[in-house]
């Protein structure tokens, strides 16, 4: 019965491992996630700026042709 119990509690030891084990790697994922989200938000304004840099160049080239 001694040995059944010392397994017993080796299989309960590795279990916690394993669920602490998931649940750093739950977290993980949760983080990727969060910054993938918040990656993507930045990414679109970004590309929004970047499009009005371009808009406000070809003003500025129009003018200055018109200058010219």
């Amino acid at each position: 019965m001694a040995q059944i119990d010392e397994i017993l509690t080796q299989v309960g030891e590795i279990g916690l491992w394993l669920q602490a084990l998931g649940i750093v790697i739950l977290l993980m994922i949760l983080f990727n996630v969060i910054s993938f989200i918040s990656n993507k938000k930045k990414l679109k304004e970004l590309t929004a700026i970047n499009k009005n840099i371009k808009r406000i160049e070809k003003k500025v080239n129009k003018i200055l042709e018109q200058i010219d």
